[in-house]
């Protein structure tokens, strides 16, 4: 029996038996963090640099990049340490910091998706609302909450997590610190109050859901309106890939965190825990990039500003 005050570290999942496999998950981590990395880093100073993406929909597409910069920096940087130093280890407090950073970002960037479909819907169904529902102010108000939900959330997740007593060591089945499996640990019955939050952080995350679903039903039956094939060809194209890969973050974040423990299996959590923490931060930049002409201009602008400045 150990509890809670006796650990010092946790030991992480590894993710590869052979030193080969570990070099190359190690590269594979790396690509991807450097290509999301860049990409997100490049539509925060494209629409920080562009005056004129100073509007609704490029705002929340700048808070979006931020939530998906701090989601890859949270969990990749230490499986690419402990696959290319052969280690498992990570300290009490820096998983506690996982944890809370993990549940600040993913959390947050539950809201600018949902907002963004808003801005969608309110542009293509009531274009004439436009600037009155999505002012400055009301903009710069739903960010701060999004923001701000998020780290009551995580603040509230991490503190009821690490205050309970652990009985069952310090082994995680999973490459970061990922709440369910911090439960595993936990003395029988202890638990139930951290399974109570996650239920009601799952409703919230189900109402988002809906509303996303919502407001693409009436989106869609605005676009079959349109008497131009090129014109709903364009509409479909930009919409689709946004509800596929919030689909796809919605549906695992939640199955990952809500699912029976009778279910847990080393490679289902894997799979899972990819698709909701590295996946969604590595294909946003290229689905809202690369439909979008007014964002690939100012990259474009960026690009050549800084190359006549040299």
């Amino acid at each position: 029996m150990s509890n809670s005050s006796s650990i010092s570290h946790f030991l992480l999942l590894p993710l590869a038996d052979t030193r080969q496999l570990q070099l190359l998950h190690f590269c594979l981590f790396l690509g991807i963090s450097l290509a999301a990395l860049l990409a997100n880093g490049l539509i925060i100073s494209t629409i920080a640099c562009g005056h004129h993406l100073h509007t609704p929909m490029f705002f929340f597409l700048l808070n979006l990049a931020f939530t998906d910069l701090g989601s890859i920096c949270t969990t990749v940087p230490k499986a690419m340490h402990n696959s290319l130093w052969d280690t498992r280890n990570i300290f009490y407090e820096g998983c506690a910091a996982q944890v809370f950073l993990i549940f600040f970002f993913l959390g947050t960037e539950c809201f600018p998706s949902t907002i963004m479909c808003y801005d969608r819907y309110v542009s293509i169904c009531k274009p004439l609302y436009y600037r009155t529902l999505l002012g400055s102010r009301a903009c710069a108000h739903m960010a701060a909450a999004a923001w701000g939900s998020g780290f009551m959330c995580s603040q509230l997740h991490t503190a009821n997590t690490f205050s309970l007593p652990l009985c069952h060591g310090n082994v995680l089945g999973q490459f970061f610190c990922e709440i369910p499996h911090i439960l595993k640990l936990s003395c029988f019955k202890s638990y139930f109050r951290e399974l109570g939050l996650l239920a009601v952080s799952g409703c919230l995350v189900f109402v988002c859901f809906v509303f996303i679903v919502f407001s693409y039903v009436q989106i869609f039956r605005a676009v079959l309106r349109i008497p131009s094939k090129q014109g709903q060809h364009k509409a479909f194209s930009t919409c689709l890939p946004h509800l596929a890969v919030v689909s796809l973050f919605l549906s695992t974040g939640t199955f990952a965190h809500m699912k029976p423990p009778s279910v847990s299996l080393p490679s289902l959590d894997l799979s899972l825990s990819v698709l909701y923490s590295v996946v969604p931060p590595t294909l946003n930049p290229l689905i809202y990039s690369l439909r979008n002409q007014e964002l690939k201009d100012g990259l474009r602008e960026v690009i050549l500003n800084v190359f006549q400045k040299e």
